[in-house]
């Protein structure tokens, strides 16, 4: 049986604020890929001190997972489509586990930020789920 309900207004409002968010931290995860030696040298001394961090390979991986994987997650929430749910696992798994990593290995001057994110691919995972049980997904 495949009963489609017609989404709400608040469902596309938190899918595109979701893709935003998300959207975000691509641009984060290409900024601290791509930033050279030079552009590193223009940046506050504060700025500079998060960018010469040496972080292992596998919490750059997660970091590419988790964003890379919420924004995919968002398109397929989008287009109502259950396989959102699946992706937004996936991508909350890596993003608790990098900010995890942050909170345990990293001197940081808030913890705000790392909460937050927790938080928010929480909340997305259950949204998505949610929104399966209420057959707003497929």
């Amino acid at each position: 049986m495949n009963i489609k309900k017609k989404p709400s207004t608040k469902f596309y409002i938190i899918a595109v604020l979701a893709l935003i968010w998300n959207l975000m931290g691509v641009g984060a995860y290409l900024v601290q890929a791509f930033m050279t030696d030079e552009m590193i040298a223009t940046l506050p001394e504060e700025q500079q001190a998060e960018f010469l961090v040496e972080h292992p390979a596998w919490y750059t991986a997660l970091f590419a997972l988790a964003v890379f994987g919420g924004a995919l997650a968002c398109i397929f929430l989008l287009a109502r489509k259950k396989l959102a749910y699946y992706l937004f696992i996936v991508s909350g798994v890596c993003a608790i586990a990098q900010q995890g990593y942050l909170l345990v290995t990293v001197e940081l001057s808030s913890v705000v930020m790392p909460i937050m994110i927790i938080i928010f691919c929480i909340f997305l995972i259950w949204y998505s789920k949610r929104s399966i049980t209420e057959g707003l997904l497929n």
